[in-house]
Formats: structure tokens, C-alpha cells, sequence
């Protein structure tokens, strides 16, 4: 199977086929930063789908970002997402700051696009849904900073998706 950036071929011989349009592709890394964790999720966004991948357990940058730097060299994104807190009124408060920074070290490092997507109530959600999943207190705790990241992905993409197009009007029905 042969490939390239504007066409698909499924079989030697065959015509290649133009890729889908619409939804820009590739692999994007979500970040849910904190002081001393830091979730991390997968994504791609040709599908819109997120992965809860990893946490990282450190307060120290050295080891932060060396944990990232081994992330960004195996899957090769083309963009970052960072969540970005904000109070529930949608003021910044002293965490939106700290994220601004750790999106400006990301991109500073990398050299890659970095993006913030909202993430209010984030890991308040994550935590509800893995007690819904099953995990006790204990083991929810181990999950739920990826889990988080993997929200704020969601919400990444679907705030960058195309709205829906609607192709049934009401005066289309009227006789």
C-alpha cells in the first residue's frame, strides 16, 4: 500500500484515490498540566478520537520534559494541545498562567504548534467517569490525569471541527 499527502493507492495497478477532505490529519499530543502531574492523551485528528496515554509523576522540569521529549520522538505529532484553565466565570486565574508558560516551554523546546483547548471541570469529569467505569478512589487516582488529557483533546477537536451542514430546511418541507 503506497501512500502520499493527496492520494491513496489500495492496490498496485490500481488509480489512486484523493484522500478525504475536510478534517486536517495527523497526531496530536493533549496535555493536562498540573504541579506535580502532567496527563498526557493521543490523538489523531483525521478521526477525532482521543486516548488517555500516560501520566507524568514530577515536579521536577529536567524530568518532565525529558518524559515529553521521549513522547514527541515515538509518536511524532504534529501539533500539541494544552488545557487551559479558567475560572467558571471564564477569567484567568494562577493556573491559566502556569499553562501559558508550559505552552510556551512546549513550543519553544519542540519547535511544534502548540494549541489550548478548555478545560474546565476537566479532571472533576475524568474522575466521574472512571467511577463510573468501575475504578475505586485509589485507582481512579492512577488514571485520572490522562483521562483529563484525553477530554481536553476531545475538546480540541471538536472545537476545530467543521459545523455540521445542514441540508433539510424547514421551508423545503412547506407545501
Amino acid at each position: 500500500c503506497k501512500s502520499s499527502a493527496s492520494t491513496l493507492s489500495v492496490w498496485p495497478g490500481w488509480p489512486a484515490m484523493p484522500e478525504p477532505a475536510g478534517r486536517p490529519q495527523g497526531t496530536v499530543l493533549a496535555f493536562d498540566f498540573g504541579e506535580k502531574r502532567i496527563g498526557v492523551a493521543i490523538g489523531e485528528r483525521a478521526l477525532a478520537q482521543a486516548h488517555p496515554l500516560t501520566t507524568i509523576r514530577s515536579e521536577a522540569n529536567a524530568v518532565r520534559f525529558a518524559a515529553i521529549a521521549a513522547l514527541i520522538a515515538e509518536w511524532r505529532p504534529e501539533r500539541l494541545v494544552v488545557g487551559l484553565p479558567l475560572a467558571l466565570d471564564g477569567t484567568p486565574h494562577a493556573m491559566t498562567a502556569r499553562c501559558t508558560r508550559f505552552a510556551n516551554q512546549l513550543r519553544g523546546r519542540f519547535g511544534l504548534d502548540v494549541d489550548y483547548a478548555e478545560e474546565r471541570l476537566s479532571s472533576a469529569e475524568a474522575e466521574e467517569r472512571l467511577r463510573e467505569s468501575g475504578y475505586n478512589a485509589k485507582g481512579a487516582r492512577e488514571h485520572v490525569d490522562s483521562v483529563a488529557a484525553q477530554l481536553i483533546l476531545h475538546s480540541y477537536f471538536h472545537s476545530i471541527s467543521d459545523p455540521p451542514t445542514d441540508t433539510c430546511h424547514v421551508s423545503s418541507l412547506a407545501p
